[in-house]
């Protein structure tokens, strides 16, 4: 497969290029207006195809697919641009910044009849799926965030949305009920909590921008036990006594975060032409864009 990488920021760098690279079966090309970073990227992963911008990787050749990794308010032009191509097309979170832009892109998608993906790795973390399986009345998850307050939009699209879609992933029936409560000062989201509700669960989702820590926790609570997943690498689980295991030594981060298995994925939509999933892709973003109203009202 032929595959076109545009931005190739810290993601891109850290996360998917040192699993992409490794696959024999890509003949990967790289696009970023930045030539230094250009030339650094290709000669670390020695990959020789090199284009100074999308437009001019389109003009001179064919692709199987792409994968986006520049900054979020770029992403729904390219996106656009390679969904015109008729390309399939991997973005990182989010689609856009704006709901009205991720409802234009998903219809454009569906008339292309072209997979489109967004990054939503926790739905492919190990431990995270072992977790969709169980008897769980009570699903809270904490994203917190060491003095980082920003404008709502921001917060809420960039960083909340990981949380947003995760409960949405692990609720275990339609989602009935919902309430969203903010806390902003001069300007600057804070905080938020999202509760989701229905038939036989309540799910919770939290985020303090000015905490004490980084750090992600999962609880899913039923059935007499409660199982924790710590910061995508400790798996916790307490029926009356505790138990903790951690990521094994020779588990990549790729693989214990859910990117190797997400880019299997993705790939395997691109060669089939799966269709794209509409309702997850809006449900994420509609509450995502629910919850910035509430932040600025």
């Amino acid at each position: 497969m032929r595959v076109l990488m545009i931005g190739l920021g810290d993601i891109a760098r850290k996360a998917y290029l040192p699993v992409l690279s490794r696959r024999p079966d890509l003949d990967i090309h790289l696009a970023t207006r930045n030539p230094s970073v250009l030339d650094e990227v290709g000669r670390s992963f020695r990959i020789a195809h090199r284009y100074a911008s999308a437009t001019a990787a389109l003009s001179a050749t064919t692709f199987d697919a792409a994968f986006v990794h520049t900054a979020t308010p770029a992403h729904a032009e390219l996106v656009g641009l390679l969904l015109a191509e008729n390309i399939p097309t991997f973005v990182d979170k989010p689609l856009a910044d704006n709901f009205a832009e991720v409802e234009a892109l998903v219809a454009l998608a569906r008339k292309r009849a072209t997979p489109l993906v967004v990054g939503f790795n926790r739905r492919f973390a190990p431990d995270y799926v072992a977790l969709r399986s169980v008897d769980a009345s009570l699903i809270v998850m904490e994203k917190h965030r060491y003095r980082q307050p920003d404008l709502p939009r921001r917060v809420v699209f960039d960083d909340f949305i990981h949380v947003a879609d995760t409960l949405l992933s692990l609720a275990p029936a339609p989602v009935r009920r919902r309430t969203i409560e903010t806390h902003v000062v001069a300007g600057l989201l804070h905080a938020i909590t999202l509760t989701l509700a229905g038939d036989g669960f309540t799910a919770i989702g939290t985020m303090h921008r000015d905490s004490g820590l980084d750090e992600e926790r999962l609880d899913v609570i039923g059935g007499g036990v409660r199982r924790t997943v710590l910061n995508l690498a400790d798996r916790i689980e307490t029926r009356g006594t505790t138990t903790v295991r951690r990521r094994g030594d020779w588990v990549s981060v790729g693989q214990q975060r859910g990117i190797e298995a997400m880019c299997d994925d993705f790939l395997l939509a691109a060669r089939e032409r799966r269709p794209v999933d509409a309702y997850a892709l809006l449900a994420t973003h509609e509450i995502c864009e629910s919850i910035v109203r509430h932040a600025e009202a």
